[in-house]
C-alpha cells in the first residue's frame, strides 16, 4: 500500500472520524484539504443502494451544473449538411461528416465529447470497441444523439456532465474546481444531489442513498449527510 504524504496526512487530520458534514460544510473543508498546488477538481461520488444487475437500476445520463465544472470539453460533432453548419455556429470544436471515422479507427481520439446526429449512428456504431470502453460513443440518453446539435454543443460547453452507475452502484461527477466560490460548488451539488433524488427507481429496495462523499484531486475524502 503507497505511503499517504505529509500534506494529504495533514489534511485528513481536519476531518472529524465517523463525522457527515452538511453540504457547505463539507465544500468548506474540502478547499481547506486540497494539497495539491494546482486548481484541483472538486468531486462527489454517491454510493447507492441499487442491484444494477436489473436494467431499471442503472442510472444514466447527463446534468448541466449552473457553474459548470471549469473546465471547457472539446467537442466532436459528426454531422452533414445543415446540422454540420448548426454545430459550428454553436462553437464545436471540430466538425465532420463519416470521413472522420476512418481517422478514429486508425488511433485518433483527440476529442473529449462526441456529438452525432442519428443518421450517422449506424456507421458510429461500428466503432463500439473504440469508443465503448472510452466513454466517447455518443448515446440519446446523454443527449449526444440529437438532431438539436446546436443545443447539444451548448450545454457541452457550458458544463454538462454525463453519469451512469457502477457495478458497484456508484455515481461519481466533478463539480467545480477548488477556486469556485464556495456558493456555487454548494449549488452545482444540489443540482446533482437533487437529481439522484428523483431518479430513485421504483424497484430499488432498502437504503437508497447510503453514503455521499465530495474530495478534491489527491484529498481525502469528506462524507456528506444524506438528507439536506
Amino acid at each position: 500500500m503507497a505511503k499517504k504524504s505529509k500534506r494529504y496526512t495533514e489534511a485528513a487530520a481536519l476531518i472529524e472520524n465517523g463525522k457527515l458534514y452538511s453540504a457547505e460544510e463539507a465544500i468548506e473543508l474540502v478547499k481547506k484539504t486540497s494539497n495539491v498546488k494546482f486548481d484541483a477538481s472538486v468531486d462527489v461520488a454517491f454510493n447507492l443502494g441499487l442491484d444494477v444487475r436489473q436494467a431499471d437500476q442503472q442510472l444514466r445520463g447527463a446534468v448541466v451544473l449552473p457553474h459548470g465544472t471549469g473546465k471547457t470539453k472539446k467537442v466532436l460533432v459528426v454531422a452533414e449538411g445543415e446540422k454540420a453548419q448548426e454545430a459550428k455556429d454553436a462553437g464545436a470544436d471540430i466538425v465532420a461528416g463519416k470521413e472522420i471515422l476512418e481517422d478514429i479507427k486508425k488511433g485518433w481520439l483527440d476529442f473529449e465529447v462526441m456529438i452525432a446526429t442519428p443518421n450517422m449512428m449506424a456507421e458510429l456504431g461500428k466503432l463500439g470497441r473504440i469508443l465503448g470502453p472510452k466513454g466517447l460513443m455518443p448515446n440519446p440518453k446523454t443527449g449526444t444523439v440529437t438532431m438539436d446539435v446546436a443545443k447539444a454543443v451548448q450545454e457541452t460547453k457550458a458544463g454538462k456532465v454525463t453519469y451512469r452507475t457502477d457495478k458497484e452502484g456508484n455515481v461519481h461527477l466533478p463539480i467545480g474546481r477548488v477556486s469556485f466560490e464556495d456558493a456555487k460548488l454548494v449549488e452545482n451539488f444540489n443540482t446533482i444531489y437533487d437529481l439522484i433524488v428523483r431518479l430513485k427507481p421504483t424497484s430499488a429496495k432498502g437504503t437508497y442513498i447510503k453514503n455521499i462523499a465530495v474530495s478534491s484531486t489527491m484529498g481525502p475524502a469528506i462524507k456528506v449527510q444524506t438528507t439536506k
